[in-house]
């Protein structure tokens, strides 16, 4: 550059030269002489070259990294390799970013050098810093970067690689609110019956072993091979762990027919406390392997995939001890570059209680549906039980019954994944007559002691007839009643007129404004598990406000909103987040935080308006015409409630029931309870027998009384291969298909 510099000074030189000594040679000089020309030519700029050269570096584009490179360096790194250097420093540091700086540029004739910083941003090793120079060469008019090896860190210059050894730690544990283990790593067997080995004489004792250890009725194993008697089919029943196994050990290889598998595992006990709520762990998907590798995970690891398994990911899996290693092509270590110590994984303590839990999965089991406990002043949740469900153990494939049984349960159809009390979204029905009362006391048309006739048909719009639910009961018209009685009645002509005469008169969405201030149509800031928001939409007609003031039409709720806003009804009028976990502690067992009730919002109502719908709600348990005075008659404990019957446009109604406690013991905090089963008629008749044994298992310990529908506690009068059948409309029972075991 500086000869051509020279060149272009030397002929500037000599043309000012000549135009000075022409005058003086006696010529004459010509009236205007031309303006000397020059061409300079522009050298690239190094330090902006080397910036965009580690900037595509911090965007990982190698590929215009590479097109930087001078020719030389082209020759000794495809393009491939060369890639492939930079994504495998950058997993085995477990490298989340790096930031670049320019620190200063040298400038010669043929070459050029940028001495450059970089700090390393790692998931296990923290940040740390480096220096270096990159060298440039002039070709064909051009800054390229001579590359190296050594220009993604020193310590590999010479093709040197680096080596990541992790210690890795077993997964936190996750217990139930008094300590009870839900999930764990530890040691499980699967169990297994091949029938035609069953010994004679022996198979209730093996029926009733198998039940102690798996949680499944006798009745319901035996009804998985009932028809296979005289087969050596594996007819798969379910998991233990091992200490359970162990302390029946004499027993358990006394019996034949029984067979057992050994193996390590993830282990969810019972068969799986809340499954769709705790979820589960399964290897790291093969596109998000090198994003985990980024966090520190080797890529062979089982994480959380759902429920508080994913989202407690951090603190579940701690983060491991790791040693980062210099080595040559031969895999010899050459240095020890860098070094974590290990963050143990953490335990979470959940809301649950294990023994109430199991029986709402016991209760909704053979319906498709959504058991759902909170304590009215903390949004705790005590149970969450969703139907259809499965036996999350069946995710590892080190479990002999995985292949027996998962894919056959995940395509049933049942979306046994779902959690129908957070995803679920179902027609409120006369669930939502509490709002509809909450509107129009607050709108000063109505008071509790206000009258309508309630007939059996609702015919205020001209052309139309709705009927009241005592047609299809053949039961005479309820009457006048006041308002509070209504609710008690669940008369729909009285709701039917509400809906019609407040969208006429305090316009289309003052029912939908009540409906939203009780949080429906919104999340309930939930965080732990999925949720879905469900809809409230506003009435355009007439035969929209009619649909929506007996909980119809185009509304979809989640059982989760339902007892939300039943427990702020229950607790004067807060709305509190929904909570699912209660700490997150050390395996030393020191917290390491605590979630506390959190206040969110307050019901849209006065305390007149609270304390009238709660005098109605205490009438439908009550009041002998009550619609589930039948249902809770007997129980000592105070309760308050609403039954709801949704119609359902794909199929037979939806029950519902939701209701709450007023003990007031210090022992034993009030509950709200919501239950809804699909399909299967009445609230009265299934859902508020199901609030019941919640209520009685809660306060007493263990359900007091069975349901129509059993012959003894969680075996129907027609056992099959599930713990329940569905009972129909009709009284009769009505079988649930269910794989075995």
């Amino acid at each position: 550059m500086e000869k051509r510099q020279m060149k272009i000074r030397k002929s500037l030189f000599f043309v000012l030269i000549i135009s000075l000594l022409l005058p003086s040679c006696g010529q004459k000089a010509p009236e205007e002489l031309p303006t000397p020309q020059s061409q300079v030519t522009t050298v690239p700029d190094v330090d902006g070259l080397a910036q965009s050269f580690l900037s595509a570096w911090q965007a990982k584009n190698y590929k215009s990294m590479y097109e930087m490179l001078s020719s030389s360096a082209k020759k000794s790194f495809s393009l491939e390799d060369f890639t492939a250097y930079y994504e495998e420093t950058a997993s085995n540091a477990t490298l989340q970013s790096v930031d670049t700086e320019v620190l200063s540029t040298t400038l010669n004739p043929e070459s050029a050098i940028a001495k450059f910083k970089v700090t390393y941003n790692t998931s296990l090793f923290g940040s740390f810093d480096r220096e270096m120079d990159m060298p440039f060469s002039w070709e064909n008019d051009s800054w390229l970067v001579n590359w190296n090896s050594g220009l993604i860190m020193p310590e590999l210059g010479g093709g040197s690689h680096l080596s990541l050894e992790v210690l890795a730690n077993d997964r936190g544990a996750i217990y139930d609110r008094n300590g009870e283990p839900i999930a764990d790593e530890t040691t499980a067997w699967s169990l297994a019956i091949i029938p035609n080995q069953i010994e004679e004489g022996k198979e209730g004792q093996l029926l009733n072993i198998l039940s102690e250890l798996t949680g499944k009725t006798p009745e319901s194993i035996q009804a998985s091979y009932e028809d296979l008697r005289l087969t050596d089919w594996y007819v798969a029943v379910g998991e233990a762990s091992d200490t359970d196994v162990q302390a029946n050990w004499d027993t358990l290889v006394s019996l034949g027919g029984l067979q057992m598998s050994k193996y390590q595992t993830r282990y969810y006990y019972d068969g799986g406390i809340a499954p769709q709520a705790i979820g589960y762990v399964l290897s790291i998907p093969t596109d998000e392997v090198e994003a985990y590798k980024e966090k520190g995970y080797q890529g062979d690891e089982y994480v959380g995939q759902a429920g508080l398994e994913k989202y407690a990911e951090e603190a579940l899996a701690g983060k491991p001890a790791a040693n980062l290693y210099v080595v040559d092509s031969n895999n010899q270590v050459i240095s020890k570059l860098n070094q974590a110590d290990s963050r143990l994984a953490e335990n979470i303590t959940t809301t649950l209680d294990k023994n109430l839990q199991i029986q709402a999965q016991n209760a909704i089991m053979g319906f498709k549906g959504a058991v759902v406990v909170m304590e009215v002043d903390t949004g705790r949740i005590l149970a969450m039980a969703s139907s259809p469900s499965l036996d999350t153990n069946l995710f590892d494939p080190n479990n002999t019954n995985s292949s027996a049984l998962l894919n056959d349960l995940l395509n049933d159809g049942d979306q046994r994944l779902l959690n129908r009390v957070t995803q679920g979204t179902y027609p409120a029905g006369s669930v939502f007559k509490i709002i509809d009362m909450a509107a129009a006391l607050e709108s000063d048309l109505y008071t509790p002691d206000t009258t309508y006739y309630c007939g059996s048909y609702f015919e205020e719009l001209q052309g139309e007839k709705f009927k009241d639910w005592t047609v299809d009961h053949d039961l005479p018209a309820s009457g006048t009643l006041t308002l509070t009685q209504g609710l008690i009645r669940s008369c729909n002509p009285w709701f039917y007129h509400i809906g019609l005469d407040l969208f006429r008169q305090k316009g289309a969405t003052y029912i939908s404004d009540m409906a939203r201030g009780f949080g429906l149509g919104s999340a309930t800031g939930i965080d732990q598990v999925a949720e879905d928001t469900g809809q409230i939409v506003d009435p355009s007609t007439d035969g929209d406000a009619v649909q929506q003031g007996i909980g119809q039409g185009d509304m979809l709720v989640t059982p989760l909103q339902v007892v939300r806003y039943t427990a702020a009804i229950a607790n004067g009028g807060t709305l509190y987040r929904p909570q699912l976990v209660e700490r997150i502690t050390t395996t030393a067992g020191v917290d390491v935080s605590t979630l506390s009730p959190e206040a969110t919002g307050t019901l849209p109502i006065s305390q007149e308006t609270l304390e009238a719908i709660q005098t109605a709600m205490r009438g439908v348990v009550s009041s002998r015409i009550g619609t589930a005075r039948d249902a809770l008659s007997g129980l000592a404990i105070p309760t308050y409630g609403k039954t709801g019957t949704a119609q359902n446009p794909m199929g037979d109604s939806h029950a519902w029931f939701t209701g709450y406690t007023d003990e007031n013991r210090e022992d034993l905090p009030d509950i709200a309870v919501t239950v809804i089963a699909e399909n299967a008629g009445e609230g009265s008749e299934i859902a508020a027998p199901i609030f019941r044994r919640m209520i009685e298992t809660y306060f007493y310990g263990e359900p007091k009384k069975l349901f129509d529908w059993e012959v003894k506690l969680n075996v129907t009068k027609t056992p099959t291969e599930e713990f329940t059948l569905t009972p129909t409309e009709g009284g009769e029972q009505q079988s649930t298909p269910a794989p075995a075991g």
